[in-house]
């Protein structure tokens, strides 16, 4: 019986591409290096912070130094505009509502730094997650299913009672080697191939086709 869902949080809660690309690409120009559309961030981001900017530096500024200093720049300015275009992905408070009043526990694992987590969750959705927790020092980001677990033993449930819900690679590995059954969805930043070669049990187009899941495993439907 599921009794609890797992969301990442950019590319799955939130279609927050528009504000990291404007953000990154005004610490890149603030140095001279080179900016990226947009879409080319659908692939920078979902490892966290770090590892987008080292993504977006050229190759041969992809240094601790180069980072660091980028890094401090975007959180400036980030910390201002992230939600300047950041909205809710359609469909998903509606399915959000409906897990809340259905009993189902709600969270939110991502490898977005915890404040900033903290921040984009509450603007879009206020409280209705049990569980927002971001990237934290001393627990692996996501593959590794460390803060999955962590966050499950918060919410009192068991892995095999969880969906993990996300758009990408790490998402479905996550929920995978969790133990939870690994939702992948495509309205995201990444695509079905992506999902299918990393254990996704299923894969969904919109957020209402998650209630179909549930009553699939809680049935065995499988």
């Amino acid at each position: 019986m599921i009794k609890a869902v797992l969301f990442d949080l950019d590319g799955t809660l939130v279609n927050s591409l528009t504000d990291l690309s404007v953000s990154v690409n005004y610490a890149l120009e603030h140095f001279d290096f080179p900016i990226h559309k947009t879409e080319e961030y659908k692939y920078f981001a979902g490892d966290g912070i770090p590892k987008m900017i080292e993504r977006a530096l050229p190759q041969e500024n992809r240094n601790q130094e180069s980072v660091e200093k980028v890094k401090k720049v975007f959180l400036d300015y980030y910390s201002v505009h992230y939600a300047d275009n950041t909205c809710a992905y359609s469909g998903m408070t509606e399915l959000l509502n409906r897990l809340k009043k259905s009993g189902i526990k709600l969270a939110v694992v991502t490898n977005k730094a915890q404040e900033m987590a903290d921040k984009v969750v509450k603007k879009t959705y206020g409280d209705l997650f049990d569980v927002i927790f971001g990237k934290r020092e001393g627990i692996p980001a996501k593959p590794n299913p460390a803060a999955a677990l962590i966050v499950m033993d918060m919410l009192g449930v068991k892995p095999r009672e969880c969906i993990f819900l996300g758009d990408s690679a790490n998402d479905v590995l996550t929920g995978f080697n969790s133990g939870a059954v690994a939702v992948g969805e495509l309205w995201g930043f990444r695509d079905r191939a992506e999902l299918s070669e990393n254990h996704a049990r299923f894969i969904i187009n919109a957020p209402n086709e998650l209630i179909e899941i549930i009553d699939k495993v809680n049935n065995s439907i499988i």
